[in-house]
């Protein structure tokens, strides 16, 4: 695996572990303000992460690699904004299902 390649994987580590310690569902607070670290559900594969969707919120398991794509940037900062990431829903995405399904379709 070339350096670049490692950097980046570890860019992306960090970026989800920054967005999930911020998921109080994800991470629990401790008395000092800062998060203990919970593991991710058992059905979730290595490498990927929950993220919950629309107004029903559907649940979908994404890859770490889509933190990368600039549109679902996009998603992660309205989300942000919309939700906040302290709070018990998961990491909730405030868009219609059928965008993030066609988004989705087209970063993999």
């Amino acid at each position: 695996m070339s350096i670049l390649k490692k950097s980046t994987k570890l860019a992306q580590t960090a970026m989800l572990r920054q967005i999930l310690k911020r998921c109080s569902s994800l991470g629990k607070k401790n008395g000092g303000g800062g998060y203990e670290e919970v593991d991710l559900p058992l059905d979730v594969p290595k490498g990927h992460f929950p993220v919950y969707v629309g107004h029903n919120r559907s649940r979908y398991i994404v890859p770490i690699s889509f933190l990368t794509n600039l549109d679902f940037q996009c998603l992660l900062r309205r989300a942000e904004e919309e939700f906040g990431f302290d709070h018990d829903m998961g990491l909730t995405i405030p868009c219609d299902e059928l965008f993030f399904q066609d988004l989705t379709s087209m970063i993999r």
